[in-house]
């Protein structure tokens, strides 16, 4: 049966609470693999697993147990090896790069915030900063609205504010938290979001950070920034939780 892996510690991470189910239906028992210094907390893999909610909570609580105890760098769910042997092999040949992770990423957890525009409230803000715009907006006002083309160049005009406001915001997100961070980390660009970004935040700094987003939030509020946390350092393992050989694979 193949192995599924949550993730990697030190190998003198404390024991694993006795009894702790993983993935599946019923729950996999979770055990650790050892090899020289390091640690892979893992479970066999369960037959036709899907990201469904049950499953990726019971992958999220087994992290959660693991970093408890301590540093742990986190798989993302569907991470699975061959074998239990492909996984210490895995340990083995990248021993320096994860020893090297576990010490970075020590006492630190990982904030993600993502922005957009709040629709109506940026386009105020748009109009208030371009005398140009309200000027041919007034001008069309004047007119009853004016033409089909003076419609037409004032909606363009108006998109083109917009768009390059989505730039300058996205800028400033990460700006105004990048201090409070030891890392950043820019997620993929999904639609709906002109901001994906990830912060690597000390333990002992987080609920500054969550009034620094906050103070955001109020700044500008023409924007809707969410944040999400604590979480896992998932966006900072590197190379990245399914890529350290090609043995473990996330599905």
């Amino acid at each position: 049966m193949s192995t599924y892996v949550y993730g990697i510690t030190a190998g003198s991470h404390p024991a694993l609470p006795e009894g702790l189910g993983g993935v599946g239906d019923p729950p996999m028992p979770v055990r650790v693999l050892k090899e020289g210094d390091l640690a892979a907390v893992v479970s066999d893999a369960p037959e036709g697993l899907r990201p469904k909610r049950r499953e990726l909570l019971a992958h999220q609580n087994v992290l959660a147990e693991a970093g408890s105890g301590g540093c742990v760098l986190p798989m993302r769910f569907g991470s699975v090896a061959p074998e239990d042997s492909a996984v210490t092999g895995v340990l083995a040949e990248r021993a320096e790069h994860y020893q090297e992770r576990l010490r970075a990423l020590d006492g630190k957890v990982e904030y993600n915030v993502k922005a957009t525009h709040i629709e109506e409230a940026v386009l105020h803000h748009v109009m208030a900063g371009s005398p140009e715009l309200r000027a041919l907006a007034e001008a069309n006002r004047k007119t009853g609205g004016g033409s089909y083309e003076q419609k037409l160049q004032l909606g363009e005009m108006v998109a083109a504010a917009v768009k390059a406001q989505e730039a300058e915001d996205a800028g400033v997100v990460q700006h105004a938290l990048e201090p409070l961070a030891a890392a950043v980390g820019l997620g993929p660009e999904s639609t709906g979001w002109l901001a994906n970004v990830s912060f690597l935040v000390d333990r002992d700094a987080a609920a500054r950070f969550a009034e620094a987003v906050d103070e955001l939030r109020q700044a500008h509020p023409h924007l809707d920034v969410r944040l999400n946390g604590p979480l896992p350092p998932y966006s900072f393992v590197e190379p990245g939780p399914s890529e350290p050989a090609e043995t473990i694979t996330g599905e």
